[in-house]
């Protein structure tokens, strides 16, 4: 299917073939009839891009610092390779679109056939929640219906405003936004004042019934307002301007009158004057996009809905309020409406961006006469709690009518095919081993599939859940063919081993389902969840035959496996000791959260659990942990862990999210034999009390962890056969303590 996408190191905009997103649990796949394009978002997005690395960087100080502090810690080089693939990383334009359901994921508020609104991209077939969809009325077209998320993001600072009838409200800045907040403002009974640099949005403003000045021509938008409120001051602006300059919230402060209301929508400079709100006791708020449950994972990711009686108007049920607006004629948008493209020529639309003067581009999408689904699986965890369920959608070749409705029909000539699996690149590889890979983000594309280079492997499929990113990493890393559907990739006759690196709570099932499928699989950590997907994956692995292998990655560092053999030389029990400056991560961070993430003991503790199991070289016997206060504490992501080897040997790991940044992120000790050894963040390793050794080093500008080195230790080894390069029992072992700790 056709996508747009953008990529904000090249600046490259570009229509794209990409495979088509499947059926989920939870989210409508639409076919899109029509999509807008937002000219402040989307503009700002390719003025990004288009940008070079100083303007990027004076865009955006924030993201400078984290730069430079991650150079002091990782090194030079790898930060910069972060950066550039964190930038390669092409991501979707658009987020207003109409189309119709092609597939209702098991949302009873919806069937196929329903015209349906949704903040997806500009797509042929888009998957979104169903909590971020609405039902368009009869009687609003589809074209009129792509304005409606850009009206609901008016319309929440509104709400936030709160206006009453006959109130006096200035909307600063005349966009597609601001103009639909006029609308809304005088539907609501106010008084609206429009102010814009632009006269013909001026126009439009007064067309909508409000007054509006332009304030190109020199005149002091100040003092219009106090003539216009009879030098009263007036009730409230909203600030729906995009800018750099501080001057549109100072303006609004000096328009307010005693106790004024102030509501920023847009994007403006933040340095406040304290005098000026002080006097007047004015009321300064910012909007967060459509309104309540915007970017809360609950709400739009599990459709855990807000009760009406608490929370009246959520996103969702504001988008309804401006289709609603618009079917009763409240909103009129056609006037807005200065060009249309096809999804073809969607490339002109933004020239015509570029160029200035557009206000709503419309992309129209021809009608999806034939659209091959086949069998989808998903899965999702219950609200309730109850166990996980799969459902499976079968529609052999279903056509989408132009009026609306699915009507299935058994000749496969009339299909088209969505998934799009490009021929293999000028120059693949092929090799003893024929690799998969189910997941492409942004360490699978920086780390993983970079370590291949060289290797004589065939890059025979990669998938995605939203098919871009694996579009993306087949072009960039010469795979054979990319798409949305994990379950053919499995089944593929062509691949003997599949790497996995998607979400944590996914591994267990795709795991056994790769071994069941006869395949060598790697997996990223953690290898699962729970002590029972465990206990199945080694029944799964021994009953295979097959190599089954985590990314436990640091007992592979250089300076690890030096650690190793220095080791060997001494007598007797060692103690280790390991500090791990992890960082805070939110608590609704989705690592955080047991059953998707596992917490950070299973999620990423484990690798520290296994590397000092690898230096010590003998079974742990028996592991305990303390939680920073203690074992009700609210977040679970500090704590002490402490090992009992079977040779004797101890173990401590501090793992801490209370630290600076300015401190190696890890730092590991061993003291045994008379004898230290120190490293630093596996880019420096020091000795003391050892004969012909006191430091090492993988350079001043880098560190290796060891991600490569793994990775290549198990292709060698499914080329060439032999035992896993992590014995399968040290793998259960290590999952087994992670799990029973975090449990602890």
């Amino acid at each position: 299917m056709r996508q747009i996408l953008q990529n904000l190191g090249s600046g490259e905009t570009l229509i794209a073939d990409v495979p088509a997103p499947g059926a989920r649990l939870g989210n409508l796949l639409l076919g899109t009839k029509a999509s807008l394009v937002s000219l402040g978002t989307e503009k700002m997005l390719v003025d990004f891009g288009k940008a070079g690395w100083v303007a990027k960087a004076r865009s955006q100080p924030d993201k400078v610092k984290q730069v430079l502090q991650k150079i002091t810690t990782d090194g030079l080089f790898p930060t910069l390779d972060a950066v550039r693939s964190k930038l390669d990383q092409p991501i979707p334009l658009g987020y207003c679109n109409a189309g119709v359901v092609v597939d209702a994921g098991g949302a009873g508020d919806f069937a196929a056939g329903d015209r349906v609104l949704s903040n997806g991209a500009h797509a042929e077939i888009v998957s979104v929640p169903h909590s971020l969809c609405a039902k368009i009325p009869d009687g609003v077209s589809d074209e009129a219906a792509t304005f409606t998320v850009v009206g609901a993001i008016g319309l929440q600072g509104i709400r936030l405003l709160s206006p009453t009838l006959g109130e006096s409200v200035v909307v600063t800045g005349l966009g597609l936004i601001g103009l639909l907040t006029v609308q809304m403002l005088r539907a609501n009974g106010c008084r609206v004042l429009g102010l814009d640099f632009d006269g013909r949005k001026c126009e439009l403003a007064r067309q909508f019934g409000a007054e509006a000045l332009d304030v190109s021509t020199g005149a002091d938008p100040v003092s219009y307002a106090q003539a216009w409120t009879q030098g009263r001051g007036v009730d409230g602006v909203i600030i729906t301007a995009s800018t750099s300059s501080d001057t549109p919230v100072s303006q609004a402060a000096q328009m307010c009158r005693q106790r004024g209301r102030i509501v920023l929508v847009g994007v403006t400079g933040l340095k406040l004057s304290r005098d000026e709100f002080y006097k007047k006791e004015l009321s300064f708020q910012v909007s967060c996009s459509y309104g309540p449950g915007r970017y809360d994972p609950a709400y739009e990711d599990q459709g855990l809905d807000y009760p009406v009686g608490f929370v009246r108007w959520t996103e969702q049920r504001n988008f309804e309020a401006v289709l609603q607006m618009m079917a009763e004629g409240r909103i009129d948008v056609a006037p807005l409406i200065s060009h249309r493209y096809r999804i073809e020529n969607a490339l002109e639309a933004y020239a015509t961006v570029a160029a200035g003067g557009a206000m709503g581009i419309v992309l129209e999408y021809g009608p999806l006469e034939a659209l091959k689904i086949g069998t989808l699986k998903a899965e999702m965890g219950d609200v309730e709690g109850r166990p996980r369920e799969t459902l499976e959608v079968e529609i052999e070749f279903a056509e989408l009518r132009p009026g609306g409705g699915l009507e299935a029909t058994p000749d496969p000539k009339l299909a088209r095919q969505v998934d799009h699996n490009p021929p293999p690149p000028a120059g693949t590889a092929v090799g003893h081993v024929r690799l998969s890979v189910i997941g492409a983000g942004n360490f699978t594309t920086r780390t993983l599939l970079p370590a291949m280079k060289g290797l004589p492997v065939r890059r025979r499929m990669i998938a995605s859940s939203g098919g871009v990113s694996a579009a993306h990493a087949a072009k960039k890393f010469g795979f054979e063919s990319s798409s949305t559907d994990s379950a053919s990739l499995l089944s593929d006759p062509e691949t003997d081993a599949v790497l996995i690196t998607t979400r944590h709570d996914a591994h267990a099932r795709q795991v056994l389902a790769g071994l069941e499928a006869g395949k060598h699989v790697f997996v990223e950590k953690p290898l699962a969840l729970t002590l029972d997907e465990i206990d199945a994956i080694e029944a799964a692995a021994r009953a295979s035959g097959k190599i089954l292998m985590v990314g436990f990655n640091r007992r592979f560092a250089p300076l690890s496996i030096k650690t190793k053999s220095l080791l060997a030389g001494l007598p007797g029990p060692n103690s280790f000791v390991a500090t791990i400056n992890a960082g805070a991560i939110p608590a609704d961070h989705w690592t955080q959260d047991p059953e998707i993430g596992g917490g950070r003991i299973v999620g990423e503790a484990c690798h520290f659990i296994d590397l000092l199991r690898d230096w010590a070289g003998a079974p742990i016997e028996d592991a305990r942990i303390q939680w920073l206060g203690g074992p009700m504490g609210k977040t679970r992501d500090t704590a002490t862990v402490t090992l009992g080897f079977a040779d004797g040997s101890t173990g401590v790991i501090h793992y801490f999210a209370t630290g600076d940044k300015g401190f190696p992120k890890e730092r590991y000790e061993v003291f045994g034999g008379g004898r230290i050894l120190q490293l630093d963040n596996f880019r420096t390793l020091r000795g003391w009390g050892w004969q012909g050794f006191s430091k090492a080093s993988t350079g001043r500008f880098s560190q290796d962890k060891g991600h490569a080195a793994g990775l290549r230790a198990f292709l060698d080894t499914v080329a060439a056969g032999g035992k896993s390069p992590i014995p399968l029992e040290q793998v259960i072992e290590v999952s087994r303590w992670s799990v029973r700790l975090a449990n602890g």
